[in-house]
């Protein structure tokens, strides 16, 4: 079994512009604060009323240098 790395899912897939996400989620364009076509920030007042449970998912990641600190802190 050949298991792809994350490079070769990326390259597999067909990216889909944020307004097409933002409409499937029920948002419209002027509820988006655009960066690009891929990406955009959300006012949380727009989703909070929504019925549905969402969670939230915290992800972060040091970068060491040779000499062992933290380098780059990331948090999404």
């Amino acid at each position: 079994m050949d298991i792809k790395s994350d490079i070769e899912i990326a390259a597999a897939n067909e990216m889909k512009h944020i307004s097409e996400i933002g409409k499937s989620l029920g948002l419209t364009e002027d509820s988006l604060e655009m960066y690009g076509k891929y990406k955009a920030k959300i006012n949380i007042n727009e989703i909070k009323d929504k019925k549905e449970n969402g969670k939230l998912i915290l992800v972060t990641a040091i970068s060491p240098t040779k000499a062992g600190e933290g380098k780059t802190t990331t948090a999404i």
